[in-house]
């Protein structure tokens, strides 16, 4: 055994001394050519193509190396990897599952079957003990995953099967990531201060279209429009529209227009971006925030006919333009020649005017960004500009009217988890009568100590609804005797004025 293992040794000796003779003699680029032909023949009997990706690409974190983690992390659960991770980052509402270093899974994808594999490698440090020529930012191991296929199937895999793991990443990322809600920054010197225009928290409001006060027909139509418009991206595109959708609310105070808009965003798993227009400067500011705003989001104002006076001058053209124009030739509020007045004032006066809101709302700008909903709250929908609710921008108009029965079954529901009660139809009936919020109904159904129970709550509500059911007699019966009382001034003046008018026709004559 030892003599065997001797002459072993001795001919792999002999082999490295014939190599390095070889070598010698042999210039560098002569065996260049010599690997490279054998690679040749090597990829000729060996059918498989190999893609690495890796982590990170020229000291940024590779985008596509990311939604592939997070595809792999779900293909895994189903498969049978038996080295797995499970991670969890500030941002996300979940647990991260991905491969462990160096397993493999396989993936099948339109009948050709890819298998993967997680690689990582430690980076060498320098004598100082840290990474040479490295970004602090940059982690002690690279990490890349790869690709091993046929090569007969390579149009697939570059066609359509990392497209599909593209897509199929971005939206398991988003399903796992916490919601935010934004709100535009006051301060000018937001660029130096290296913040961007907008601030955020996490949005963790509870409101769904479960728990929203409203009768059942309207709510149902609502949400079909909403699924409709998360699935309508080739839709859009084929009849040539941007991908947005916009939503005007309006109602009384406490009917649920913020908690509608809540239950949207909850419903869409959207983030909410909460413009207050009164911090914005000028146009070019509104378009600086509308481009930092990102897909799949809300942009809401609230209270648009208190935010800002954009209606003023333009109410004072109207006038203008009708005292200069006859009967049936009064020019389109929504003219092109308008929007130019208004862009010249803009430049003059440098703020924000109704052509930089629509502008932001549906013109060439509102395009820069995918899937988006806008959302405007008013409580008296009449002040509002004709040219800014139009269908194409605001496209649904849903308003939050005061409590009826339906929405009370939900309250009731909610608050005390009843269906039935002998009171039931008491309440009914006041509700048809009476218009109260339903936040003011929920105030008086919600429990506020430990004595009381549901017919305490049902009895006030009731006591509450008959006070301002004998309010609103009393205010009408007192707006009747008012009426009365000034129809009865207008004759008497008109009598007056014709006796007047009388005496002076007589002397006159």
């Amino acid at each position: 055994m030892t003599t065997s293992l001797t002459e072993l040794g001795s001919k792999y000796a002999g082999l490295m001394f014939i190599w390095a003779t070889i070598q010698q003699f042999f210039p560098y680029a002569l065996c260049k050519r010599f690997d490279y032909l054998w690679r040749r023949v090597e990829n000729y009997f060996y059918p498989y193509v190999q893609i690495t990706i890796d982590e990170f690409s020229n000291g940024k974190r590779n985008e596509i190396y990311s939604h592939i983690n997070s595809y792999l992390g779900t293909k895994s659960i189903k498969k049978d990897a038996k080295l797995l991770k499970v991670e969890k980052s500030k941002n996300s509402k979940s647990f991260a599952v991905s491969l462990d270093e160096g397993e493999e899974i396989t993936d099948e994808f339109q009948g050709a079957k890819f298998s993967w594999r997680n690689y990582s490698v430690k980076l060498s440090d320098d004598s100082s003990g840290h990474r040479s020529s490295r970004s602090n930012s940059v982690p002690m191991e690279k990490k890349s995953y790869k690709l091993t296929f046929n090569q007969r199937d390579r149009e697939i895999v570059t066609g359509k099967y990392l497209n599909h793991i593209m897509e199929e990443g971005k939206a398991i990322q988003f399903q796992n990531r916490k919601q935010k809600i934004y709100s535009n920054n006051c301060s000018e010197d937001w660029y130096w201060y290296g913040k961007g225009m907008w601030r955020d928290i996490n949005f963790e409001h509870p409101a769904t279209f479960d728990t929203l006060a409203m009768d059942p027909k309207k709510k149902a139509e609502i949400i079909n429009d909403l699924i409709a418009f998360s699935k309508g991206k080739d839709y859009y595109s084929k009849v040539g529209k941007a991908w947005k959708r916009g939503y005007l609310l309006y109602g009384p105070p406490g009917t649920g227009k913020s908690t509608m808009i809540a239950a949207i965003a909850n419903y869409l798993n959207y983030d909410i971006y909460d413009l207050e227009l009164t911090s914005v400067k000028d146009n070019s500011g509104l378009k600086k925030l509308l481009m930092e705003t990102t897909s799949k989001s809300i942009i809401v104002i609230e209270d648009i006919d208190c935010s800002i006076d954009l209606t003023g001058k333009r109410k004072k053209k109207k006038k203008k333009e009708n005292e200069t124009t006859s009967e049936g030739q009064e020019e389109d509020s929504d003219s092109s020649t308008e929007k130019e007045k208004e862009s010249t004032e803009n430049k003059e006066s440098g703020k924000l005017t109704l052509s930089g809101l629509l502008n932001f709302i549906d013109g060439i700008w509102s395009a820069c960004g995918q899937e988006r909903i806008i959302i405007f709250t008013t409580n008296h929908k009449d002040k509002l500009d004709p040219a800014l609710i139009r269908r194409g921008r605001m496209d649904m108009h849903i308003e939050m009217s005061y409590c009826r029965y339906e929405a009370f079954k939900v309250l009731v529901k909610n608050y005390l988890n009843l269906e039935t009660h002998t009171l039931f139809q008491q309440i009914q009936g006041l509700l048809e009568e009476v218009d109260m919020s339903p936040c003011d109904v929920a105030e008086h159904l919600m429990l506020k100590n430990a004595s009381g129970g549901p017919q305490i709550c049902l009895d006030n509500l009731i006591q509450a609804l008959k006070e301002a059911k004998k309010k609103a007699n009393k205010d009408s019966k007192e707006s009747k005797e008012k009426a009365k009382q000034n129809s009865m001034k207008i004759k008497k003046f008109s009598a007056k004025f014709l006796r007047s008018f009388g005496n002076v026709q007589k002397l006159l004559k």
